[in-house]
């Protein structure tokens, strides 16, 4: 029996759209007209008018954190209460009455105050409790602020040796809460790890979420969560679902290790990219270069232009890098890196050659995630070194308001031009990095095309805006690029995996400053609905 779905605007990849599909099994068998599609129906089939509604492939969020998205669903939702330092206390008061142990809060951002310039500290979180620990996670995940008794659990005081890669905060000579990238390890080891049963209803929790934004596959960060549990009992849950055919998102893991013994381990145990099912497999190494930008720890050439002081921070030497992308990539892995600052891309760049040297390889599909801030003479090298970037259109909403701040204007005339990159000869797919942003594709799809904030501020840099079909390919088919699927995924094909999404709205229609409202009316996996608006 096949599904023929008629009477829609279907975006196969490619323009001008088409009326009608059919779908059988788990794939797209035939796409064309509505009249030639109902000339295919036979008496056990079901035809479906979709009354002109838009469709296109499903979303592939190219780079986010499945797990740690589920995990952040429990927690105080601090990006709804991040106006003000006293609504972010006020919402871990409220979040409090519920728990009895650790109090988690992610989402804050302290550009966003109306009553404060400056980060959250630990006397700010002991007005929330002093006899429970607190823990508030910026927005970005790079930075985190603990009260009083979290620093006493661990012993953090002023002669606490800085870790290399990170940074415990210090004034008048005493640590004050927060603390930035690699410091932050100690508080996530000290939180009481989940159990498998645990991670599954998270991972659950956060596919149907997903869904319901049209993604149906997403490339994603997840060894890192919970730094007690190996990769193989994150591997399990998530296998685990799939056996029970509970998992409704297609994950590609990025696989984050953070020292080469470990790395080593995991594909010796047979761990290469493109190991496992259609539904959950292996992906690239995945290395967090440096921090973020709004937490000043992107690791720049430069000072920054509005904390002088600092460059930010790199998590790894170069010697660390060359040994783990070296290693990677002459067992045939696939690399991913965290890369926002140029300093940190200028020595991501040196590993990727060292390793290419070493061991000659022409579709690696390495990639630069994020990359956001970059020179004119980085841009080149990219291209020329046909690297794949894992782009983030979203971050524009709040990025746009702080990146001349940041890196001046020299910098920031250079910086986040992903179509600049994709025109010299770069690929470019795009994500969410959620839970930093929410996984809100048609948002990112909006900032895209307008360079805007979703608001309307803006545009910058408006000659890096993409079409709205470049940004869609950029969320489906690019994707399918990065992890190697695209001759199973990511358009509406006869013989391409089922999976697609419905619109309320034709994106090539509407106003561009209007296709965040397009509302998402159902996903299909493999041809099975996973969401119904």
């Amino acid at each position: 029996m096949k599904t023929i779905y008629y009477n829609a605007q279907v975006y196969t990849g490619q323009l001008p759209l088409t009326e009608a599909f059919i779908v059988e099994a788990d794939q797209f068998s035939f796409v064309g007209s509505t009249a030639d599609a109902l000339a295919l129906a036979e008496e056990e089939d079901r035809c479906i008018d979709l009354a002109n509604q838009f469709v296109c492939a499903g979303f592939n969020d190219s780079h986010m954190h499945l797990l740690s998205y589920g995990n952040a669903l429990n927690m105080a939702p601090l990006h709804e209460h991040t106006g003000s330092l006293e609504d972010l206390i006020q919402c871990l008061k409220d979040h409090k009455t519920s728990r009895k142990g650790w109090i988690l809060g992610r989402g804050w951002n302290q550009d966003y105050f109306s009553d404060s310039n400056r980060m959250p500290n630990r006397w700010d979180l002991d007005r929330v409790s002093t006899s429970q620990p607190v823990v508030a996670v910026r927005a970005c995940g790079h930075a985190l602020v603990v009260n009083s008794y979290v620093l006493d659990l661990l012993g953090i005081s002023g002669d606490t040796p800085q870790p290399e890669g990170g940074q415990i905060v210090m004034e008048n000579g005493v640590p004050n809460g927060l603390l930035l990238d690699n410091a932050m390890d100690p508080v996530y080891a000290a939180i009481p790890s989940p159990s498998r049963e645990d991670l599954k209803d998270m991972i659950r929790l956060a596919c149907r979420k997903l869904n319901s934004y049209g993604i149906t596959s997403s490339q994603s960060d997840d060894y890192c969560v919970f730094p007690d549990l190996s990769w193989r009992e994150i591997n399990a849950a998530f296998q685990e679902l799939e056996a029970s055919g509970k998992l409704t998102v297609r994950v590609n893991e990025q696989c984050n290790f953070t020292n080469l013994p470990v790395l080593q381990e995991f594909v010796q145990a047979g761990n290469l990219t493109g190991a496992g099912s259609n539904l959950f497999r292996i992906g690239p190494l995945k290395l967090l270069g440096d921090g973020a930008l709004g937490a000043r720890t992107a690791f720049l050439s430069k000072p920054y232009a509005d904390a002088p002081d600092t460059r930010g921070i790199a998590v790894f030497t170069q010697e660390v890098l060359d040994d783990m992308i070296g290693y990677a990539h002459g067992q045939g892995m696939q690399v991913a890196v965290h890369t926002i600052g140029d300093a940190c891309l200028d020595r991501v760049i040196a590993a990727i050659e060292k390793a290419q040297a070493a061991h000659p390889r022409v579709d690696h599909r390495h990639g630069i995630v994020h990359c956001q801030i970059t020179r004119g003479d980085q841009l080149e090298k990219l291209a020329e070194m046909t690297l794949h970037i894992y782009a983030q259109s979203i971050f524009l909403d709040y990025d746009i308001q702080i990146v001349e701040q940041r890196v001046g204007k020299e910098m920031a005339a250079t910086s986040y031009s992903w179509k600049t990159l994709q025109e010299k000869g770069a690929t470019v797919s795009n994500g969410s990095d959620c839970p930093v942003e929410l996984p809100n594709v048609l948002g990112g799809i909006q900032c895209a095309v307008t360079r805007r904030t979703l608001s309307g501020n803006g545009p910058y840099l408006p000659k890096e805006a993409f079409s709205v079909s470049q940004a869609l390919d950029s969320f489906t088919s690019g994707g399918a690029y990065a992890s190697f699927e695209e001759q199973i995924k990511g358009k509406i094909q006869p013989g391409m995996l089922a999976d697609f999404v419905v619109l309320g709205d034709n994106p090539f229609a509407v106003t561009a400053s209007s296709i965040k409202d397009i509302p998402v009316r159902a996903t299909y996996l493999g041809g099975k609905q996973v969401y119904c608006a």
